[in-house]
């Protein structure tokens, strides 16, 4: 989802979330059955599908990137697989972060394959094989946890612990991309995703249905070398705000912004505005991760542009910490055991 979701969602729900009722029970409707009557294609290497419940950022790629670096550290070899969001090439392939652009691969498959090789597909199963043709031996799947297009062996939820599900409703009267039950009913685990109680009805209605709940966080890489600096912060990010929060609690003077969409393919005229803008002001430019990887072998004005910035940089940190090692080390169990029982 491209453009920015609408405000109402979170927020407690309203009469626009009631009028738009009708509509969501029916997409609602929609989005179980296909989840229910999937029969998704077998992998050939044991999948990690890393998800969340709404549309908009809950803190995946991070996750992902984390859960990548516990399966290396027990032996394997990992591969991301992604559907490339905003990318104009339509075929499985796997991105080059040193030639692709945005438009090749997708913002977060050239984050991504800066950690590990990562495949661009629609197709999950053509997307898989090219993880194995790489050597791959251990797949992580950022989404597609809905759609269910590659049988995984275990899904992981984030939820963002500052928003939670907002208002609680199916798009569009809300950013529930399915019923609630019918997703959790899916998980493997829920792990809730940096500070706050926003979170605490899913962790409530998880534990009831019986799935473990966990925790981690966000950690800014070297915080120290943003404070008591003036930024012109940007973002087209699904939560813009947690950006601006983060940088700010690092020791940032967040002076001016400017919000886009998810995933917003920045064009010439709006690079030279905000260049001006921030020199105008006599304030430094910064952005999220996903957003830099947007001007990534870019057109001259682009290139020049990811010169002036700085970029804010984070991980995941579990609690415990060899909780990531633990999900990987399950995943591999449960892909066993299906391949026994088969």
């Amino acid at each position: 989802m491209t453009a920015e979701a609408p405000p109402f969602w979170w927020r407690q729900h309203d009469w626009r979330a009631y009028l738009l009722y009708p509509v969501s029970a029916v997409y609602g409707a929609v989005a179980r059955s296909r989840m229910d009557m999937a029969r998704p294609p077998e992998a050939g290497i044991p999948v990690l599908c890393i998800g969340n419940l709404t549309v908009g950022g809950a803190g995946k790629t991070p996750m992902a990137i984390a859960m990548a670096k516990a399966a290396r550290k027990l032996g394997h070899k990992p591969g991301f697989l992604t559907r490339g969001h905003g990318r104009g090439l339509t075929h499985p392939r796997l991105a080059d972060p040193k030639s692709d652009t945005a438009w090749h691969s997708g913002d977060e498959a050239l984050l991504l394959a800066a950690n590990a090789p990562t495949a661009v597909a629609t197709n999950r199963k053509a997307g898989v094989e090219l993880l194995i043709g790489e050597g791959c031996d251990f797949a992580i799947m950022d989404d597609g946890f809905q759609s269910v297009r590659l049988r995984y062996d275990f899904a992981l939820i984030v939820v963002d612990a500052h928003r939670g599900i907002g208002n609680g409703h199916v798009i569009p009267g809300g950013p529930l991309r399915a019923p609630l039950k019918a997703q959790i009913r899916r998980a493997s685990a829920i792990v809730t995703m940096g500070q706050g109680n926003a979170a605490d009805p899913i962790i409530r209605q998880a534990s009831r249905a019986g799935k473990p709940v966990h925790s981690a966080d966000v950690r800014v890489i070297n915080p120290r070398k943003f404070a008591g600096r003036r930024f012109f912060a940007f973002a087209g990010i699904g939560n813009p705000q947690k950006f601006f929060d983060t940088l700010e609690a690092c020791g940032g003077q967040v002076v001016a912004v400017r919000e886009f969409g998810d995933h917003h393919a920045y064009s010439d005229p709006e690079i030279t505005e905000m260049a001006r803008a921030a020199g105008n002001a006599s304030l430094e430019l910064i952005t999220t991760e996903k957003d830099a990887a947007r001007f990534v072998n870019g057109n001259t004005a682009a290139t020049k542009f990811l010169s002036m910035l700085d970029v804010l940089k984070i991980d995941a940190e579990f609690d415990p910490p060899e909780l990531a090692e633990r999900i990987v080390t399950e995943t591999v169990e449960n892909f066993r055991l299906r391949r026994f029982s088969a």
